[in-house]
C-alpha cells in the first residue's frame, strides 16, 4: 500500500487546504497527516486554534485516513514510524524539497518529495490562506 504523508499547521481549515490534502491523497493509498504542534510553528505567527483542534478537524476530512500531532521536539520522528512513500507539500510551504530529502536520506528514511499544484480561487473573493481569512475577519468585525 502506497502511503503519502501530507504536514501543516492547517489553522482555520479553508479550500486551499482542501486542495492541497486532496491531491496529496492521489499520490498514495493511505493519506496520513501531520499537524503542526503550535510551539513549533516558527515560521509564520502561532495558530489561532490549539493542535488538538487542528488535528480534529483534519481527521474528520473525508480524504484524510489518520491525522496525527507531530513530535513536539524532532519532526522526522513521526516520520520515521508512518514510513511513507510520499511526502507531499503544500504548494507554497516555506520547504525545501532538497533539503528534506538530504535529511530523510541521513535518517535511512527511502521516500520521495513532491509538492502539490496552486489551486487558483474560484471566484475573485475567495479566500484560500489563513492569513487572508483573519484580515477578512479583521475588516469586516473590527
Amino acid at each position: 500500500m502506497v502511503r503519502a504523508l501530507a504536514q501543516g499547521t492547517f489553522d482555520i481549515l479553508h479550500p486551499g487546504h482542501v486542495h492541497y490534502l486532496e491531491e496529496a491523497a492521489r499520490m498514495g493509498e493511505e493519506l496520513y497527516v501531520i499537524i503542526a504542534r503550535s510551539a513549533n510553528v516558527t515560521h509564520k505567527q502561532a495558530p489561532i486554534l490549539d493542535g488538538r483542534q487542528r488535528r480534529d478537524l483534519v481527521a474528520a476530512l473525508d480524504v484524510v485516513d489518520h491525522a496525527l500531532l507531530g513530535h513536539e521536539s524532532d519532526i522526522f520522528v513521526p516520520i520515521e514510524e508512518i514510513d511513507p512513500d510520499v511526502i507531499v507539500l503544500g504548494h507554497d510551504q516555506h520547504h525545501n524539497e532538497a533539503a528534506i530529502e538530504r535529511a530523510l536520506a541521513e535518517r535511512g528514511i527511502n521516500c520521495v518529495v513532491r509538492r502539490v499544484s496552486p489551486r487558483e480561487p474560484a471566484y475573485a473573493e475567495e479566500l484560500l490562506s489563513t492569513g487572508r481569512i483573519i484580515e477578512r475577519i479583521r475588516e469586516k468585525r473590527c
